[in-house]
C-alpha cells in the first residue's frame, strides 16, 4: 500500500506538470518528457524519505551508512540480467495492470523461496496467472465488442476505423499472451532465473519472430500485418517456454554466493 500511494501521487502531480509545460509554455512536445523526469524524481524523493522515517524501518537499515553497499555487487548480478531481459523483448503492450500483476508475482515468489517454501511460491505463481489472464480476457473481450467505440476517441475517418477493425484480432492476441508472459517473467525474476529469460527472449523474438516478420512483412502482401504476426510468433515461443521452464523446473532458494552448481533451476 505504501508503494501505491507513492506512485500514486507522482502520477497525479505529473498529470498537471505536464498539462502545464506543454499548453502554457514554449516546451511544447518537449515539456512530456521534461514533466517525466521531475516525476520521476519526486517519486525517488518521496520513496527515499519513508525509507529513511517510516517506523517499520527503524529495526533496518533507517539512514544512509556503508552497510547499504555491502550487496552492492549482488543487486548488480541480479538487475544487468534483469535489464537484459527487458530489453530483448520487441513486441511490448504496455499495460501497466499486468505489469503490475508481474512485479507482484517476483516479490512475492522471491520472499516465498527465501524463506524456504517452494510450494507456497508456486501457489503464488498460479493465483497470479489466474488473475491475469481473466484480466486479459476482461482486455480482449472490451476490445472485440467496443473497438469502435475505442477508436472513435481517436479519429473519426471511417478508413481508420476499418483498418483498426482488421487489426483488433492481432491486438487481442497481443494482449492475451502478454497477460501470461508478463507474469511468468516476474515469476522468472522471484526465482533467479533470469539469465535463462535472457537466452528465451533472444532466441524467440530475435530468431524466430524477427526472421518471421521479416518474411511476411516484405515479401507478402501482409506489410505491417504480416510483422506483427512474426513478432506474435516469437511472443507465442516466449510464453511456451517461460511456462515450460516455470512448470517442469527444480524451484530452490536463490543462491547468490558464486557457486554456479547450486540454486540454479533443474529441468526435470
Amino acid at each position: 500500500m505504501p508503494l501505491v500511494i507513492l506512485s500514486a501521487i507522482p502520477a497525479l502531480v505529473h498529470v498537471g506538470i505536464a498539462y502545464g509545460f506543454v499548453e502554457w509554455t514554449s516546451l511544447n512536445f518537449i515539456g512530456g518528457p521534461i514533466a517525466t523526469s521531475i516525476s520521476l524524481w519526486i517519486s525517488m524523493i518521496m520513496l527515499g524519505l519513508y525509507v529513511m522515517y517510516a517506523k517499520k524501518f527503524e529495526n533496518t537499515w533507517r539512514g544512509f551508512s556503508m552497510q547499504s553497499f555491502h550487496y552492492l555487487l549482488t543487486n548488480i548480478k541480479l538487475a544487468l540480467p534483469s535489464a537484459a531481459m527487458v530489453c530483448a523483448n520487441t513486441e511490448f503492450i504496455a499495460y501497466m495492470i499486468t505489469y503490475g500483476l508481474s512485479a507482484a508475482a517476483s516479490t512475492r515468489v522471491s520472499n516465498e523461496l527465501g524463506a524456504g517454501q517452494p510450494e507456497r511460491a508456486k501457489h503464488a505463481m498460479r493465483v497470479t496467472l489466474k488473475l491475469s489472464i481473466l484480466l486479459g480476457f476482461c482486455f480482449v473481450l472490451i476490445l472485440l465488442f467496443g473497438h469502435d467505440i475505442w477508436i472513435g476517441l481517436f479519429s473519426n475517418s471511417p478508413i481508420i476505423r476499418k483498418e483498426f477493425a482488421s487489426i483488433t484480432p492481432l491486438l487481442a492476441i497481443s494482449i492475451l499472451l502478454d497477460s501470461i508472459q508478463g507474469v511468468l517473467s516476474g515469476v522468472a525474476r522471484g526465482c533467479g532465473w533470469q539469465h535463462l529469460a535472457v537466452y528465451v527472449n533472444l532466441t524467440t523474438f530475435y530468431l524466430i519472430g524477427l526472421p518471421i516478420s521479416c518474411l511476411l512483412g516484405f515479401k507478402t502482401n501482409l506489410q505491417y500485418k504480416g510483422l506483427w504476426i512474426g513478432l506474435i510468433c516469437g511472443l507465442v515461443c516466449q510464453t511456451g517456454t517461460l511456462l515450460l521452464l516455470t512448470r517442469h523446473a527444480k524451484w530452490t532458494k536463490l543462491n547468490l554466493s558464486g557457486d554456479k552448481d547450486k540454486g540454479q533451476p533443474i529441468v526435470v
